[in-house]
């Protein structure tokens, strides 16, 4: 509702957002009815005919998931354990992984699911620690990263789990403690050892916000200046609106190239950012610590 009213009433040219699955599916079927140029910070399919107007700043959860797997691979991992939400987060997560596990030719053991309202998963973790994993991946959000982690340590699993982005923000520590120093998850960018631009931007958000931007905030900021550059290109605004949202939406087709705080980009055919990944540990102070990127090929 609220994004038909943007296009139909406010009449913008482009929209940014959301960072959920579920919502950015229905907000890319209106970008696409509306013919408006859409930037999604989630997940969501958009490499289809009927979605030309969708476009993502964050990987597809098969490349990022897939850039993982093949980190572990290298480090020796021959087994993994998963647990997530049984949603169309948790499912889009679920076919990534066992897709690229395959392909790694890494065993998954164990597969569990929980809701959103649960609020123990003391059973699903009983039988994947009886798996034996060589690690445990929870690319679920922070919230349930520092409800599961602990919650597997007390219950006597010592290895190494791995989350996702969604891991990435700065109440992942004061929620989870020690129980999640010196694990590892996957992003977009890091905060730690910034330079540049990207230092710039984290340096002015904490000045007015009191706090290191997460994922989410660098992805938002990015789309912005996509939208901009993609603007600037025509040199002038086209009073037709119409034309304008196709003069962005073709302009950020055929951008060559994007240097953003996420790293530099480009989209591909279908719309998906080609970009690298991030792998960070967290550390004993809360931080992330930068460990490598982990690019396309």
């Amino acid at each position: 509702k609220n994004d038909r009213k943007l296009v139909e009433e406010n009449n913008v040219d482009a929209l940014f957002g959301p960072n959920l699955t579920s919502a950015g599916v229905a907000i890319a079927d209106v970008a696409n009815e509306k013919r408006v140029p859409l930037l999604s910070q989630a997940p969501i399919e958009v490499a289809s005919d009927k979605q030309k107007w969708a476009f993502r700043v964050e990987p597809p959860a098969e490349v990022m998931v897939g850039r993982l797997v093949a980190d572990m691979k290298a480090s020796g991992v021959k087994t993994v354990a998963f647990i997530g939400f049984a949603d169309s987060w948790g499912e889009l997560l679920l076919k990534a992984i066992n897709k690229t596990t395959e392909q790694a030719g890494i065993k998954v053991v164990a597969l569990e699911r929980f809701g959103r309202t649960d609020t123990s998963v003391a059973a699903q973790t009983l039988k994947i620690i009886a798996a034996k994993p060589d690690f445990i991946f929870v690319p679920e959000n922070y919230s349930f990263a520092a409800l599961i982690v602990p919650q597997a340590r007390d219950l006597g699993y010592k290895g190494p789990f791995m989350g996702s982005d969604a891991w990435g923000s700065a109440e992942l520590f004061n929620l989870c403690g020690k129980d999640c120093v010196n694990q590892f998850f996957s992003t977009h960018y890091t905060a730690e050892g910034a330079t540049g631009k990207t230092k710039e931007f984290i340096d002015k958000y904490k000045a007015k916000y009191g706090y290191v931007p997460d994922d989410v905030a660098a992805l938002t900021w990015d789309s912005i200046n996509i939208v901009l550059q993609a603007i600037q290109k025509n040199g002038k605004i086209d009073p037709d609106l119409k034309k304008e949202r196709k003069i962005i939406r073709d302009n950020m087709a055929s951008m060559e190239k994007f240097d953003g705080i996420t790293g530099s980009m480009k989209f591909d055919e279908n719309r998906d950012p080609i970009k690298c990944a991030v792998i960070v540990r967290v550390t004993e102070t809360g931080a992330f610590a930068f460990v490598e990127s982990v690019c396309p090929k």
